[in-house]
């Protein structure tokens, strides 16, 4: 194909509708028939990215490769391509109007009055069709955040609009994914909801050339002809997308009702061969036919959302089915835990992770927990902050420094086991200012990161400002915990672990952020093993 194919996805009636989750299947299908895909998704709020939201507001925060936060959309792109995202794959209107007026207050515009027609329009246009400029990407999928018919939207499906006359026929399509209600009292699905959503897409001059629908059940017949009939589409362009036991399930429902054939056939693409999912299948049916089980408490701050937490989920499910294991997650409030409940809330667990966080609410509840199994010898896996309260439970009671903590919760304290960085020091701004992205780590041999890893220098991504204090190092690996890995430019701490320990281990990076379903993390694989093996 000489130039890329853009295919946008709108959404109506309702958000959270899964998205992300069509345009990572609709991606992985086109990939499966040997095309190359990028997925980027545009979100209509005015936050420059999600790195300064609440968890509870968007869920986690997802950081590539090049440091970028973004939706935790692009996990699942990720997770289903098993191709890396960057900068580009997410962009926001906060990120649009910055760089608009940024071109203002350097006199980019000449004197003309800047407007949402066509500055920011424009904006969105450049920003859209980035993926598609380097030749690499035979189609570019872009998932457009929010609904049809919002304020903030109307930009956005403006943009859609002027690209899909600028590119021509056959360059371009838009799939519309909207939700048919099932109503019990009157035992059957409503269409008006859809039409109505189309309405919308029609008014805003975009006419939909796919209709995905979610639905409890299935589609009749005579439904898919209404929905042809009163929205304009063809009939075998109606596609049912129906609730599924697992995320990963959508790609072969998706491809049962023939998306990637009615992409093809819209935009005038030869069908290069029937994809390809063997590896899909074999994962799916692993996933599905756990012979064994385990219980892996989760101890966190914002376990009310499990969203705040999805990449390590997701991780959770891809080491199960290498394990052939089902992982139940026990969800455990940090905040909830103290030295007289800790023995009955970490009753009947096969490991524990202690998660990422920032601030000290639930921080003493972490350092109870990780006590727990340090002394209990059960298997321990610590992320980033989790890692931190390691340490410091390590210093407090091994090394017997009871004033030892972070700075980040007790600027105060007289042992500073993990401390701000230096070039951290002078930040005040909190956006896009901690150590991001990926970094080398340097692992030693003899030890059970390296029989993880099977190899000594490792890439993983980070997102975190304090760090392991290394005026500590020498006192903490006489006592027995040891510094497994570290960044070879700057010796900074990344994994620590226990010798005398059937499993205890912990990261400063984010191994979560690099699994997929055909490369599950190693991390995550050895720690769910070490779990049965406890278990056992």
């Amino acid at each position: 194909m000489a130039s890329s194919k853009f295919i946008f996805v709108t959404g109506g009636v309702t958000s959270s509708l899964g998205k992300g989750i069509i345009a990572a299947s609709l991606g992985k299908l086109l990939h499966a028939r040997g095309f190359t895909v990028a997925i980027q998704k545009f979100d209509p709020y005015i936050n420059i990215d999600p790195g300064t939201l609440n968890p509870y507001e968007h869920g986690e925060c997802y950081v590539t490769d090049d440091g970028a936060e973004t939706d935790l959309d692009l996990g699942h792109y990720e997770r289903f391509l098993n191709t890396p995202t960057s900068q580009a794959n997410n962009v926001t209107t906060g990120r649009i109007y910055y760089n608009v007026i940024t071109k203002e207050r350097k006199g980019e515009y000449l004197g003309k009055t800047v407007q949402v027609i066509p500055h920011i329009t424009d904006e969105i246009k450049k920003s859209m069709l980035l993926l598609g400029e380097s030749g690499k990407n035979d189609f570019v999928i872009t998932e457009i955040g929010g609904c049809v018919g919002d304020i903030e939207s109307l930009p956005f499906i403006e943009a859609v609009r002027q690209l899909k006359y600028d590119l021509g026929p056959n360059n371009s399509m838009v799939i519309h994914l909207t939700l048919l209600p099932y109503l019990a009292a009157a035992k059957e699905i409503k269409t008006k909801p859809t039409q109505h959503s189309v309405k919308q897409l029609l008014e805003a001059g975009i006419q939909p050339d796919i209709l995905a629908c979610r639905s409890e059940k299935h589609l009749p017949m005579e439904i898919r002809k209404k929905l042809a009939l009163f929205c304009n589409v063809q009939l075998n362009s109606v596609i049912e997308a129906i609730d599924a036991e697992t995320i990963y399930d959508v790609p072969l429902l998706m491809r049962k009702e023939k998306l990637d054939e009615r992409v093809l056939t819209k935009l005038k693409v030869p069908h290069k061969q029937e994809p390809t999912l063997d590896l899909w299948k074999k994962f799916l049916g692993k996933l599905k036919n756990p012979t064994k089980e385990i219980t892996i408490g989760l101890v966190g701050k914002y376990v009310e959302l499990p969203d705040a937490y999805k990449s390590i989920v997701e991780s959770f499910i891809h080491a199960g089915a290498e394990n052939e294991c089902k992982v139940n997650i026990k969800w455990i409030s940090s905040e909830d835990i103290t030295a007289g409940n800790i023995k009955l809330k970490l009753s009947d667990l096969d490991g524990v992770l202690v998660a990422p966080g920032f601030g000290e609410r639930g921080i003493e509840g972490k350092i109870e927990a990780v006590r727990h199994v340090r002394e209990n010898k059960i298997p321990f896996f610590g992320i980033c902050l989790g890692m931190q309260c390691a340490v410091v439970e390590f210093a407090r009671n091994v090394l017997h420094l009871k004033d030892a903590a972070s700075t980040e919760m007790n600027p105060d304290t007289k042992h500073p086991i993990i401390d701000l960085m230096e070039d951290q020091k002078k930040i005040t701004d909190k956006g896009g200012t901690m150590r991001l992205g990926a970094y080398t780590c340097k692992i030693s041999k003899g030890t059970k990161a390296f029989q993880v890893y099977g190899k000594q220098q490792i890439e993983e991504r980070h997102r975190h400002r304090y760090e392991f204090n290394n005026n500590y190092l020498e006192r903490i690996e006489k006592a027995g915990m040891i510094a497994s890995g570290v960044n070879p430019t700057s010796n900074l701490v990344e994994i620590i672990e226990i010798k005398d320990h059937p499993w205890f281990v912990a990261t400063q990076y984010h191994p979560e952020l690099k699994s997929t379903v055909i490369n599950p993390h190693p991390l995550f694989v050895k720690f769910v093993k070490a779990a049965l093996e406890n278990k056992k």
